[in-house]
């Protein structure tokens, strides 16, 4: 028989594998309703970051199951048989070998990538559909107006669009993409560090269910959108957790890099119930965030106060 304290001990964990991983989100699907797929979930640079040999860094380096890649979402539609990817990050291969173990193109076409904005853990993939890699044809390409001109006039960019690599499809802010299956795409802007391009982010309408992705964004305050009411307005909300608090990164001003800490997130949303904080699902996170470290503290503290933290391979059905 087990020990009180020992059974008390395993019920809390698989409670927090079960809330801390979204496992019940997949029990909500049915065969063939478009779900979204997690591709990936840190910080431009992944974990561990280039150049990070701190004690935090080293079990990336010495363990290559424990690498993470850059943030990214893929919408899966098996009654279209499609695939559209949010972001294309520098780690495009592995994300698109995964993507192909979970939808296979033998059943479904990429239909396209949704760009955010024009830093580097948010494009770059692109470079991957040239005539040195992939010499792809066509990739449907989803970009706002500063970000369609940034890949049209500056190389190597401009080369995938002169040779048809990939096809720029053009976004206006509010205006929805009507995608097969009764599935739309809809962009709206963020403040961000806007040095090329302009920065928004998605809302995903399902059959059912819906969702926003804002991997990337300036503090909650110097929006003139109301995060809380858009929370509360969809089913899950995948937002922006690079840092968890101020002093992160030793030596550096912080003011430099704004974007909402997890800290003031939770503060922020602590006025929801427990089934709206739920929708909140954490990523982008930065490699020097505790939470990319289940055993952590914070980990464990965003888990039960009622949020949850995006991982590689979760499912969210529409």
């Amino acid at each position: 028989m087990l020990h009180a304290t020992r059974f008390r001990f395993i019920v809390a964990w698989l409670f927090l594998l079960v809330v801390g991983s979204g496992v019940s989100d997949s029990a909500l699907s049915e065969p063939g309703d478009p779900y979204l797929y997690v591709l990936g979930v840190t910080q431009d640079a992944g974990y561990p970051q280039a150049g990070c040999f701190r004690p935090h860094c080293m079990p990336g380096w010495k363990e290559k199951d424990r690498r993470l890649t850059a943030s990214s979402i893929a919408l899966i539609n098996p009654g279209a048989g499609t695939r559209h990817v949010f972001d294309a990050t520098p780690h495009l291969p592995d994300q698109l070998y995964r993507l192909e173990q979970e939808a296979p193109a033998g059943r479904y076409r990429l239909a396209g990538f949704f760009l955010t904005h024009a830093h580097i853990g948010h494009y770059t993939g692109l470079m991957h559909f040239g005539r040195e890699v992939m010499g792809a044809q066509s990739v449907p390409v989803f970009t706002m107006p500063r970000m369609k001109a940034f890949l049209e006039e500056n190389g190597p960019w401009s080369q995938l669009v002169s040779l048809n690599n990939i096809a720029l499809e053009p976004l206006s802010d509010g205006d929805a993409v009507n995608l097969s299956g009764a599935v739309s795409v809809t962009p709206f802007p963020v403040p961000h560090r806007d040095e090329f391009s302009e920065t928004v982010g998605y809302r995903i309408e399902g059959p059912e269910r819906s969702a926003i992705f804002i991997p990337d964004i300036d503090k909650w305050h110097v929006w003139n959108e109301d995060i809380v009411a858009l929370v509360r307005d969809v089913d899950y909300a995948l937002l922006d957790a690079t840092f968890f608090a101020d002093g992160e990164i030793p030596g550096r001003a912080m003011s430099e890099i704004p974007h909402p800490f997890v800290v003031e997130s939770m503060a922020l949303f602590d006025s929801l119930t427990e089934e709206e904080r739920s929708r909140v699902i954490f990523i982008h996170i930065n490699h020097t965030n505790p939470i990319l470290d289940r055993d952590s503290d914070e980990y464990r503290e965003v888990i039960e106060r009622g949020y949850r933290i995006a991982y590689e391979g979760m499912r969210l059905p529409l």
